[in-house]
């Protein structure tokens, strides 16, 4: 199996989720353009640098465990594994541009979110940002879901839900979710 089939299975398999709600989640990046040519055991740690093969900066190592490692470029995190990197004279060297990889993890972030909305149903509990209990989506309608709280039902595009540890979250509790949803009823001037 080539660098370029590894890299890519891990990058897939390793895939974290880049919901809309967290801002530095890590998301798994597509293969090497040119897998660098190794010429020594790669020793990639946290705050190591990472260039592209011709030299260009691509970022630094935010975080590894052993496996894979998390490339923050200032614009995203993406995990890719280890036998990616490559180590160079004065960096770790990956087969990807800057723009490469952060296009590829924006893709793939993007990739993910639309599988996670596909995947609502009925009845799937929706939590706040902190883990909070919300509600649990009653209807799906269209690219609309209906989430029914203890005191209310509020209707919300599927795009303000995102997957987090453990289902669907919103940027809302659920006191702030009712009182919108009561404001949105209430008739017009009556507010």
């Amino acid at each position: 199996m080539t660098l370029r089939a590894v890299f890519l299975a891990s990058a897939f398999l390793t895939a974290a989720a880049a919901p809309a709600l967290a801002q530095d989640a890590a998301a798994p990046a597509a293969a090497p353009a040119t897998a660098p040519a190794a010429t020594a055991t790669a020793n990639v740690a946290a705050g190591a640098t990472v260039t592209d093969v011709k030299g260009g900066a691509v970022g630094t190592i935010a975080s590894t465990d052993g496996t894979n490692a998390v490339i923050d470029t200032g614009v995203v995190k993406a995990t890719v594994p280890v036998s990616a990197f490559a180590k160079g004279d004065k960096a770790l060297l990956i087969g990807m541009t800057k723009a490469e990889l952060e296009a590829a993890a924006k893709g793939a972030g993007a990739d993910q979110q639309a599988e996670f909305l596909a995947s609502l149903q009925p009845g799937t509990t929706v939590s706040d940002p902190q883990g909070g209990a919300v509600g649990k989506i009653e209807a799906i309608e269209g690219e609309n879901v209906v989430v029914a709280t203890a005191n209310a039902k509020a209707k919300l595009p599927k795009s303000a839900l995102a997957k987090g540890p453990n289902g669907a979250v919103i940027g809302m509790t659920a006191a702030q979710l009712e009182a919108a949803a009561k404001g949105a009823a209430a008739p017009a001037g009556q507010n």
